[in-house]
């Protein structure tokens, strides 16, 4: 995980935060279960279109989550507030 990189929170289905490093071509994204994934080599414009994005979540299912190689690389702390026991 890259420190300091800024995530913006995100709403919608499993996600909670997401942050782009426009020179690493790093798309950090935290899972509402704590887990901080970092997916390589998106470009500028999917990582612009995936953060302003109505449908976060779908958007990330259908643009992101399979098409680019990816790696857990920390975990943040999760309150129990935070659960959500449906998921």
């Amino acid at each position: 995980m890259m420190p300091g990189m800024e995530r913006t929170r995100i709403s919608g289905g499993k996600l909670k935060s997401a942050g782009y490093d426009k020179d690493r071509r790093i798309l950090e994204i935290e899972m509402t279960d704590g887990r901080v994934v970092e997916y390589a080599n998106v470009g500028d414009e999917m990582a612009r279109r995936f953060l302003t994005s109505g449908t976060a979540w779908s958007y990330f299912r259908d643009n992101i989550d399979e098409e680019f190689p990816s790696q857990v690389v920390g975990r943040s702390a999760v309150k129990p507030a935070d659960s959500n026991p449906f998921e």
